[in-house]
């Protein structure tokens, strides 16, 4: 008799919001308490719609310019954080700071910082225009070299090779990082760094649960935004692992055709994704006849983070809100 092939959906975890999230978008909900509307953020808080939407309509009032914010005004920076300029700025206008930053990327600019004062040249990792790349080479105090990819390593001039040291964007993964780390310690056999053991954990855990999860399915789903770098970086190595890959705003973006043929669909989401969209994707392939779906074995993240002094006292977020972060970091 031959066996039953089980159609289902398999969610891959850990997925969905980080420590690093959870306490950003807190910060917003309870600055937005202890404060009142309107509070300001410099640049999406993170890079998912659905959640900067949530918090405007609630009274968050996104900008990209700091001229934009009115002198004074309560300013929180995004997880991705500010280059030194942006704080010089801030507080030139007297703006009321309530940094957000995630606490990886403030270890990084601390480390760049270090190595500059130290008298390194500082080789950023990372990808061109990312808002947390321009926070980090603007917090090193001086120039600093951007490469991304192996092929820039191995071509990259640099004014003093003897003196050199690298730091790497948190939303790239140690996977990510090892070769063209491989090639500049090559090139430059007295570089310093920081350990791989530094790069954001939550991104490799992100990209190590999806390596599990493909091989046993047929194709993968990663729920976020276009210009989340995690995200996109979910979606590589899924390609990678052989799957049909697609990144999606949100159930509404599923396409029928892809599922045609396909008996089990991995389901993962970007760290700033809510897990909201995640069981919106369920229902819908539940409506496209996949009605099953499972978690997949993986590391049960229990990570968090202080939150900014400037809110550190103020009364706690309402049962339901609570629900709602512990929900997504699950």
């Amino acid at each position: 008799m031959a066996k039953e092939i089980r159609v289902e959906a398999v969610l891959a975890q850990p997925r969905g919001f980080c420590a690093g999230v959870v306490r950003a978008i807190d910060t917003v909900e309870l600055a937005l308490k202890k404060f009142g509307p309107p509070v300001y953020v410099y640049h999406e808080i993170v890079h998912n719609v659905h959640v900067v939407e949530d918090l405007r309509t609630r009274g968050a009032v996104f900008v990209d310019s700091l001229d934009n914010i009115p002198v004074g005004a309560v300013t929180i920076f995004s997880a991705h954080g500010v280059s030194t300029e942006v704080v010089r700025k801030s507080q030139a206008r007297q703006l009321q700071i309530v940094d957000a930053t995630c606490p990886l990327v403030t270890k990084v600019h601390t480390q760049a910082q270090r190595f500059y004062r130290d008298g390194y040249g500082v080789i950023v990792i990372g990808h061109a225009g990312h808002q947390e790349v321009e926070g980090t080479m603007g917090s090193i105090g001086g120039p600093a070299y951007l490469i991304s990819t192996v092929d820039e390593a191995r071509h990259l001039e640099v004014e003093n090779p003897a003196r050199l040291a690298y730091v790497t964007q948190t939303t790239l993964s140690v996977d990510d990082t090892r070769e063209v780390i491989d090639v500049l310690k090559e090139r430059f056999p007295g570089i310093r760094g920081q350990e791989l053991d530094d790069i954001c954990y939550a991104t490799q855990n992100r990209q190590n649960a999806v390596r599990l999860l493909a091989a046993e399915v047929d194709m993968l789903i990663v729920v976020g935004a276009q210009k989340s770098s995690n995200s996109n970086r979910l979606r590589e190595v899924g390609v990678l692992s052989g799957l049909p890959s697609y990144l999606i705003n949100d159930a509404s973006e599923i396409d029928p055709a892809w599922l045609v043929g396909k008996t089990r669909v991995g389901i993962t989401a970007g760290a700033s994704a809510p897990e909201v969209l995640v069981q919106g994707v369920v229902a819908r392939l539940a409506d496209l006849g996949i009605p099953a779906h499972r978690e997949f074995d993986g590391i049960r993240e229990s990570q968090s983070f202080r939150l900014p002094k400037a809110i550190a006292q103020t009364e706690k977020l309402a049962p339901g809100d609570a629900d709602r972060s512990d929900a997504a970091k699950a």
